[in-house]
């Protein structure tokens, strides 16, 4: 009965686990107001963001883990390019 419970449990939960953070491709915005509501609503803070390489990279902390994860922006289309583990 534990097992039928713990799978129940993961189920239900599973949907949410799947806003903590964007998807390669997903599209937040070409500027930082809307990009930021974006990533804020798929459950990430925003610290700042800075240009890199030719793409805007956003600060985001993952409010599941805690953890920082750099969101690289397409500053053309606003669709994320990358995702990076923060140090």
């Amino acid at each position: 009965m534990k097992n039928v419970f713990a799978i129940a449990l993961a189920l239900t939960l599973s949907p949410l686990a799947a806003l903590a953070l964007p998807n390669v491709g997903d599209v937040v915005g070409t500027n930082a107001k809307d990009a930021t509501a974006a990533l804020e609503k798929l459950g990430c803070t925003i610290s700042g963001f800075e240009n890199e390489d030719g793409k805007v990279e956003a600060k985001c902390t993952d409010a599941s883990t805690g953890k920082l994860v750099e969101v690289r922006i397409d500053p053309k289309t606003g669709a994320v390019a990358s995702l990076k583990s923060g140090d």
